[in-house]
């Protein structure tokens, strides 16, 4: 076996460097970008890199925990609507069977104090008849 070897570390540091130099040229050459340094708030970037690096920085940074942020209050929104839903369907379901109760209790009662009238109206009107009878 031929040990074949290893490409040099500078050819691929070359190269690199190339591709890394392609990318700023490809960058700076972007009309949105030259729009934007010509405007104040690119130049006052430009003369302070400091806080330009911070502010890339911070974004790269922050994009996570706002994306996680934004994640949670979708899947929230998604949860209360669904449990929005489901709540709504049990308190449905509750109030139709307590109706239910409520008017089946109702109609034995109105049959309790229908067979109550009768039976009153039966009994008065006897004792009546009796006692009016010639």
């Amino acid at each position: 076996m031929v040990k074949e070897e290893p490409p040099s570390t500078s050819k691929d540091l070359q190269e690199l460097q190339r591709r890394v130099s392609l990318l700023i040229a490809s960058v700076q050459s972007n009309s949105k970008v030259v729009a934007f340094m010509k405007s104040p708030v690119g130049q006052y970037l430009d003369r302070h890199p400091f806080l330009t690096l911070t502010l890339l920085v911070f974004a790269a940074v922050s994009a996570v925990p706002v994306g996680v942020f934004l994640l949670l209050v979708v899947l929230t929104s998604l949860a209360a609507f669904v449990g929005v839903i489901l709540l709504e369907g049990l308190v449905i379901a509750v109030g139709s069977f307590s109706l239910l109760c409520v008017l089946c209790g109702l109609g034995f009662m109105s049959l309790i104090m229908s067979g109550t009238i009768i039976v009153s109206y039966m009994v008065v009107s006897s004792l009546v008849n009796y006692w009016i009878s010639p």
